[in-house]
Protein backbone atom coordinates (compact mmCIF):
# COMPACT_ATOMS: atom_id res chain seq x y z
CA UNK A 1 0.00 0.00 0.00
CA UNK A 2 1.28 3.20 -1.08
CA UNK A 3 0.67 6.49 1.28
CA UNK A 4 0.11 9.05 -2.08
CA UNK A 5 -2.27 6.02 -3.42
CA UNK A 6 -3.85 3.47 -1.21
CA UNK A 7 -5.23 -0.22 -2.67
CA UNK A 8 -8.72 0.52 -3.46
CA UNK A 9 -11.04 -2.37 -1.99
CA UNK A 10 -11.72 -4.73 -4.42
CA UNK A 11 -15.17 -3.89 -6.22
CA UNK A 12 -18.12 -6.40 -6.18
CA UNK A 13 -17.97 -9.70 -8.00
CA UNK A 14 -20.39 -11.61 -9.96
CA UNK A 15 -19.18 -14.84 -10.15
CA UNK A 16 -19.46 -14.49 -14.79
CA UNK A 17 -15.76 -14.14 -15.54
CA UNK A 18 -16.50 -12.30 -18.52
CA UNK A 19 -18.19 -9.75 -16.44
CA UNK A 20 -15.44 -9.82 -13.88
CA UNK A 21 -13.19 -9.13 -16.31
CA UNK A 22 -14.74 -6.17 -17.64
CA UNK A 23 -15.45 -5.03 -13.74
CA UNK A 24 -11.43 -5.36 -13.47
CA UNK A 25 -10.72 -3.61 -16.54
CA UNK A 26 -12.84 -0.34 -15.28
CA UNK A 27 -11.73 -0.31 -12.16
CA UNK A 28 -8.08 0.16 -13.28
CA UNK A 29 -8.85 3.34 -15.28
CA UNK A 30 -7.41 5.43 -12.37
CA UNK A 31 -3.95 3.78 -13.84
CA UNK A 32 -4.32 4.46 -17.07
CA UNK A 33 -4.23 8.08 -18.64
CA UNK A 34 -7.77 9.76 -19.46
CA UNK A 35 -6.99 9.35 -23.20
CA UNK A 36 -7.20 5.70 -22.77
CA UNK A 37 -10.47 5.74 -21.18
CA UNK A 38 -12.53 5.75 -24.26
CA UNK A 39 -11.06 2.79 -25.57
CA UNK A 40 -11.20 0.85 -21.99
CA UNK A 41 -14.98 1.80 -21.93
CA UNK A 42 -15.68 0.97 -25.68
CA UNK A 43 -13.94 -2.59 -25.07
CA UNK A 44 -15.91 -3.18 -21.90
CA UNK A 45 -19.66 -2.30 -23.76
CA UNK A 46 -18.48 -5.31 -26.30
CA UNK A 47 -17.51 -7.41 -24.18
CA UNK A 48 -20.79 -7.40 -21.78
CA UNK A 49 -22.69 -7.00 -24.68
CA UNK A 50 -21.22 -10.50 -25.57
CA UNK A 51 -22.00 -11.41 -22.12
CA UNK A 52 -25.49 -10.98 -22.41
CA UNK A 53 -26.19 -12.33 -26.03
CA UNK A 54 -23.91 -15.50 -25.47
CA UNK A 55 -25.84 -18.72 -24.43
CA UNK A 56 -25.68 -19.02 -21.26
CA UNK A 57 -25.39 -22.99 -21.14
CA UNK A 58 -22.51 -22.84 -23.39
CA UNK A 59 -19.11 -24.01 -22.66
CA UNK A 60 -17.32 -21.08 -21.65
CA UNK A 61 -14.40 -19.51 -24.20
CA UNK A 62 -11.64 -17.50 -23.41
CA UNK A 63 -11.50 -13.91 -23.43
CA UNK A 64 -8.91 -14.27 -26.09
CA UNK A 65 -10.75 -15.66 -28.91
CA UNK A 66 -11.94 -14.03 -32.08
Amino acid sequence: MDEHHPAAPEGPRTGVAAVDAVTASVEELATRSVGEHAAVFEAAHDALRRALDSDPDAAPTSAHEG
